[in-house]
């Protein structure tokens, strides 16, 4: 073979190598373009924020406020007495029926009987001394007449006789109010009812304060006063209807109406009194039970949003809207009244905007987001009385299912 042969077949191999090493380059470099371009969307994808949303709108629906109250008689008033002494008999217990002007005890007062004689006694008294400077008087006046006495004298026996008749009149007072103590030795109803509370016995002493010894109400009809917080107190008028519920009787409301109003707010609870009362012919409800008085009211129209949508930072209590474009602004607001799962916002929102749910707390201005579900709308709220008395009820605003608060361990 030839030197030429040998260096052309060289060349080949060498061409040939040199080809295969390229392909094995461009092979290795697509690869790695390949892989990266995979990992980057990889990351893009675990990096992505995914949230549910809720559209935030004016309440429509109407409100329900249910408040605690105690069942009252329409009349109902402790019966105390103005004798002082001692329980001689009673004559009604708890249960009984009694009609207006019916004995319900007497009451033996022995020091009062003993006062009232001697009152009369001295009554007595001024009354002859009275009539005595009377007929001196007169007697006087004659002699005056004939200018036997001076007038000093005479105008003397004239301020006797005043002062006898002032004397007669003050002690016919103080007997006459005695003999008016002594009529409440019998203790009468003064109105007719239901005895509902005795607290006495036979030889207890009375001593003339206003120690109730029976208790009496009307319970044909009854009456409950409720506390109508402030933030509903425009809603309130006399006439609206009003539901009464117990505890002890499920499955059954009675029916009652709004009958007075404080149309006042008390300054230390900064709720306002109403009177409901409601008829009670069966009797079936009984006086100082504890029951729920439910007010259905106009709808708020206030925007209404679910706390978890709330965002509690140094710069205030925010929400974070997602626009159209998947943008986040996270908006600063103002709330109003707190149902627990929701809050009414009185600054801040207009209506439509939809509010990040969960929030995570990396969450930022302009962060892109991914939303993912259905938009969640939230219902108009209903209230319950405060708990003490009592808290608002929570709402049904809020019943949006709950979004991945860490945006890293979200899945798509």
């Amino acid at each position: 073979m030839s030197d030429k042969s040998i260096v052309a077949k060289s060349k080949i191999w060498v061409w040939g190598f040199v080809v295969l090493l390229g392909a094995g380059s461009a092979n290795t470099i697509f690869n790695r373009i390949g892989n990266a371009n995979a990992l980057e969307k990889q990351i893009a994808e675990k990096t992505k924020m995914y949230v549910k949303v809720a559209v935030v709108k004016h309440a429509d629906a109407p409100q329900l406020l249910k408040l605690p109250g105690t069942l009252l008689g329409i009349t109902q008033s402790p019966i105390a007495s103005r004798a002082s002494g001692y329980i001689k008999k009673w004559h009604k217990d708890i249960g009984s029926l009694v009609k207006e002007g019916e004995v319900l005890a007497e009451i033996e007062t022995p020091e009062l009987d003993q006062l009232l004689g001697q009152l009369v006694a001295t009554q007595q008294q001024t009354q002859e001394s009275m009539q005595l400077a009377k007929s001196s008087l007169e007697r006087w006046e004659g002699l005056r007449k004939k200018d036997v006495v001076s007038q000093q004298e005479f105008e003397e026996k004239r301020s006797a006789y005043t002062q006898a008749v002032a004397n007669y009149n003050a002690a016919a007072a103080n007997a006459e109010r005695t003999r008016q103590l002594t009529t409440f030795k019998k203790v009468v109803a003064p109105f007719s009812g239901v005895i509902t509370k005795r607290n006495i016995d036979i030889g207890d002493l009375i001593d003339g304060t206003t120690k109730p010894l029976f208790l009496i109400a009307k319970t044909e009809t009854l009456r409950v006063y409720i506390n109508v917080p402030q933030s509903y107190s425009q809603w309130i008028k006399v006439g609206q209807a009003a539901e009464i519920s117990l505890d002890e009787i499920r499955g059954k409301t009675f029916q009652g109406q709004i009958t007075k109003s404080a149309s006042a707010i008390d300054p230390l609870t900064r709720t306002m009194q109403v009177e409901v009362t409601l008829g009670n012919k069966d009797k079936i409800l009984l006086p100082g039970a504890f029951v729920q008085v439910n007010l259905k009211l106009p709808p708020s129209r206030a925007i209404n949003i679910p706390s978890n949508a709330l965002l509690i930072r140094k710069e205030g209590t925010q929400v974070a809207i997602v626009d159209e474009q998947n943008k986040v602004h996270l908006q600063k607001i103002k709330l109003g009244r707190d149902f627990g799962v929701s809050s009414d916002v009185i600054d801040g929102l207009k209506g439509g905007e939809k509010v990040v749910l969960n929030p995570s707390d990396s969450l930022s201005e302009g962060d892109t987001v991914t939303v993912v579900a259905d938009e969640v709308k939230p219902e108009a709220p209903s209230a319950s009385n405060p708990t003490g008395p009592t808290a608002p009820s929570a709402p049904s605003a809020s019943t949006a299912s709950t979004a991945p608060s860490n945006p890293e361990k979200a899945k798509p």
